[in-house]
């Protein structure tokens, strides 16, 4: 709002020329910043312009000429739809939603599938007991035991195809050897039957699993590639899932990344004013299992410093690339080979400097990529709607000339109607009587005088 002396006039009519000094009542101080920064001109934040500001909005339908409260109140939801969408952002390349519940459903899966493969050696078990001790993988233990099913049947015909499930054939023949001499009950048909039913259900889900975490590995690559390139595909998605989503992750600072999912312990520490945990999520990443005992505290606070980065660089970049994670791993490489031998890593600047210019050259090359799949689709598209169009001429044309042959058909058969006579209607009996044509006046005056002639004698006969 502007400080002006007759608050009626427009919004955009010029101030007085004869003021020098230009005053702005600015409702916010970061408005009112960003006001005399780019324009020079000095804003007002105190307690009157926010009184000047409510009372503005309270009569602002009266003010402004032409706007209703009703108009007022539209413009207001689609302000705040439009900010609402600028937050969601509607990117679905860079939806980290989906990230945030397939992690969630692969550790789900995990517990699932471990409750199930252990109820299935159970119930297996019974039949079966030696089986455990040389397959002890869970979904190679249900693949083997839908394969065997009653351990009597095992021969050594099926030897070929427990090589294929077990991938060893040392193993295989170890299993057709305990089959043999095995202490296991007998099993009947109804139950092997169930159990194989069962085992079935927990192979599909181990394969979906599978098919789940690629599904995880190709979003990571397109959401995080630089976090995903330095820290993995999985702790990198527990880590947004943690933090809520990737903005939230890139806004945290470094020590709170490091003891992310490690708060339990982070306040039980300062409760009992014990020490506070070294690690959290990162954890889970080879860089601190490789590290030394006395190293995995520095270890994981230069992780988690790579990994604040590699997190901001992937949210706020334009084009995201993985070019920056790989120089951060090196670099995590090079600080754990400084921890076991001494030798010193590069400064960060000089690899930042190197990775800024590989990651333009692999952005220029995204974007003319991009470029060349926009004009195809531009080209597709127009193709698309030139053949519309083509076929929307076609029955308009076809229409056309077909009004203008029943036209001229119409016109031809009046002209046929007015040449010929009319036709005599049919008699009762279905025959029609071919009518002779008028005769012109003069031939029937001929005709006629013969006529009277002979009536003439006839009479003079019978007198």
């Amino acid at each position: 709002g502007v400080l002006h002396e007759d608050l009626r006039l427009p919004l955009d009519t010029a101030l007085p020329p004869k003021r020098k000094k230009v005053v702005l009542g600015v409702g916010d101080a970061k408005m009112g910043a960003a006001v005399l920064e780019e324009l020079g001109v000095q804003c007002q934040t105190g307690g009157v312009v926010a009184e000047l500001m409510r009372g503005i909005r309270l009569h602002f339908s009266a003010l402004v000429r032409g706007l209703t409260a009703q108009s007022a109140a539209k413009a207001q939801l689609g302000l705040g739809h439009s900010y609402s969408r600028a937050k969601v952002k509607f990117n679905v390349h860079r939806v980290d939603n989906m990230i945030i519940q397939s992690i969630s459903l692969l550790d789900q899966l995990d517990k699932d599938i471990n409750t199930f493969s252990m109820r299935v050696r159970e119930w297996y078990g019974y039949h079966f007991p030696e089986l455990i001790k040389i397959v002890p993988e869970n979904s190679m233990y249900c693949r083997v035991a839908k394969f065997i099913g009653n351990r009597r049947e095992l021969s050594e015909e099926s030897l070929e195809g427990l090589e294929e499930i077990v991938m060893d054939s040392a193993k295989a023949q170890a299993i057709l050897e305990a089959s043999r001499s095995s202490m296991g009950m007998d099993i009947s048909p109804l139950d092997l039957i169930n159990i194989e039913s069962f085992s079935r259900r927990v192979i599909s889900l181990s394969d979906y699993r599978k098919g789940l975490q690629e599904y995880l590995r190709s979003k990571m690559s397109q959401v995080a590639p630089s976090l995903s390139a330095l820290i993995g595909e999985v702790v990198g998605a527990r880590l947004i899932s943690h933090a809520g989503s990737l903005t939230n992750l890139a806004k945290y600072p470094a020590s709170t990344v490091q003891i992310l999912g490690a708060e339990k312990a982070l306040f039980r520490a300062l409760k009992t004013r014990g020490n506070t945990p070294k690690y959290g999520l990162i954890f889970h990443s080879t860089f601190i299992g490789r590290a030394a005992a006395k190293n995995k505290g520095r270890i994981s606070r230069y992780l988690a410093n790579k990994c604040t980065i590699a997190s901001r660089i992937d949210c706020f970049s334009e084009v995201p690339t993985s070019v920056f994670g790989d120089k951060l791993r090196e670099q995590v490489e090079e600080r754990l080979a400084f921890y076991e031998t001494g030798e010193p890593p590069r400064k960060n600047l000089e690899v930042m400097k190197e990775a800024v210019v590989e990651a333009s050259e692999v952005v220029a090359e995204v974007k003319r990529r991009q470029e060349k799949k926009e004009k195809k689709r531009k080209k597709r598209e127009k193709r698309r709607l030139e053949a519309l169009a083509a076929a929307a001429e076609e029955p308009a044309e076809n229409s056309l000339m077909e009004t203008e042959e029943n036209d001229m058909g119409a016109k031809k058969k009046k002209k046929k109607k007015q040449q010929q006579p009319e036709e005599s209607e049919p008699e009762e009996n279905g025959v029609e009587e071919e009518e002779e044509e008028p005769l012109p006046k003069k031939k029937r005056k001929v005709m006629a005088e013969p006529e009277q002639e002979e009536e003439e004698e006839k009479k003079k006969k019978k007198k």
